[in-house]
């Protein structure tokens, strides 16, 4: 196909080199397109592109300009053919109203109540241990009394309960014991794993406990225990739920589709949500790759099927197939998913396209 210089015209007054560098232009492009509300720069990408995640290199911009990647609805985007420079005209507007890389409004549970930390930093968290009154559990106005924590009166906490242990796929599984001590088990979380006796769960190493943020509470007094008042909760606090701090960094969703640098030897679909064996488009995984191995907001993956080692019933007995001739098949592709959260260890994604369904031990590489 040929290749042409795409740029697109939109936001702040800057001069703007442009180039292909591989990045195809869809044989349908419009030549105008008008940011609507409710689109995302993926679906936008995906107009004028063939991969959806090349978009930084068609769109590339001054440093000093600090995110020129920011479109709102109302916005005109253009193809230009010069294949040297394009002038952005400048627009008043409140960034809030930015498109953003995803749609967001069905993930705020994975943005807002979730969290992924090592089960060696929960296990030494502060844990509630009693409420008043010798009440059996604790809600919003109530106080809750809590070992190990250390802080000044007025400071506000997180409350959260552990949902899900991650593990990586190791060839050598290994079973890992409970992250806790306390009288809180793990409950159900929204993800489902292969939890047959050859598949992953209860195998590998922990690369991660998730825990839910249930409520929040601020310190009145210290001691051991200390006294805290329940601000909001959204579930009944129990004996045995960690205090970790408030996470007061909030959540951008103003990143771009782009191919990561590299992908780690170990990058796995590691679980899924809604549903009992497999996960389909726009539905979210958990990925065996995090923050530490260079994961961030954006980065678009292509999933892989390993692919099955079979007998060669031409080369060798089709009556022994224990032994003789075998082969492996090709891995297979299965979709596109895009890295919306990270934490050190794992990272959530969303499904944004496939041929086929995605399942756990499904293996990521460069999205091509």
């Amino acid at each position: 196909m040929f290749k042409k210089t795409l740029a697109l015209l939109a936001g702040l007054l800057v001069t703007v080199a442009v180039y292909a560098a591989g990045a195809q232009l869809r044989a349908d492009h419009p030549d105008t397109y008008v940011v609507k509300k409710g689109d995302t720069l993926w679906d936008i990408s995906a107009r004028f592109l063939q991969k959806p995640w090349l978009w930084p290199e068609i769109w590339q911009a001054n440093p000093q300009v600090h995110n020129p990647h920011l479109i709102y609805p109302g916005d005109v985007l253009n193809l230009s053919y010069d294949g040297q420079h394009v002038m952005l005209k400048p627009r008043m507007r409140e960034v809030g109203s930015a498109i953003p890389a995803i749609p967001l409004d069905d993930l705020k549970m994975f943005l807002d109540d979730m969290r992924v930390v090592s089960s060696d930093k929960l296990k030494a968290s502060p844990y509630v241990v009693g409420f008043e009154e010798n009440m059996p559990r604790g809600v919003t106005g109530q106080f809750v009394y809590v070992r190990g924590l250390q802080a000044q009166p007025g400071q506000r906490w997180a409350i959260v309960r552990p949902t899900h242990m991650f593990r990586s796929f190791d060839d050598a599984p290994t079973r890992v014991a409970h992250a806790l001590d306390s009288n809180v088990a793990m409950i159900n979380g929204p993800w489902q794993e292969d939890s047959r006796e050859d598949g992953h769960y209860g195998k590998g190493d922990e690369i991660g406990v998730e825990v839910r943020v249930i409520g929040t509470a601020k310190m009145l007094r210290g001691g051991d225990p200390a006294t805290l008042l329940v601000t909001d909760s959204n579930r009944e606090i129990r004996a045995g739920d960690r205090i970790l701090p408030v996470n007061d960094k909030p959540y951008d969703p103003y990143y771009y589709p782009h191919a990561p640098k590299s992908v780690p030897d170990n990058a796995h679909v590691i679980a899924f949500t809604d549903s009992l064996s497999s996960a389909g488009k726009h539905e979210v995984v958990a990925l065996s790759i995090g923050s530490s191995d260079g994961v961030d907001n954006g980065q678009t993956y292509s999933v892989f099927a390993p692919g099955e080692t079979i007998h060669d019933d031409v080369a060798s007995s089709s009556m022994q197939r224990s032994i003789g001739d075998h082969v492996k098949l090709p891995d297979e592709f299965v979709g596109h998913v895009m890295v919306f959260r990270t934490f050190d260890h794992v990272s959530y994604g969303l499904i944004m396209d496939g041929v086929r369904p995605v399942h756990t031990g499904d293996i990521l590489r460069m999205p091509e």
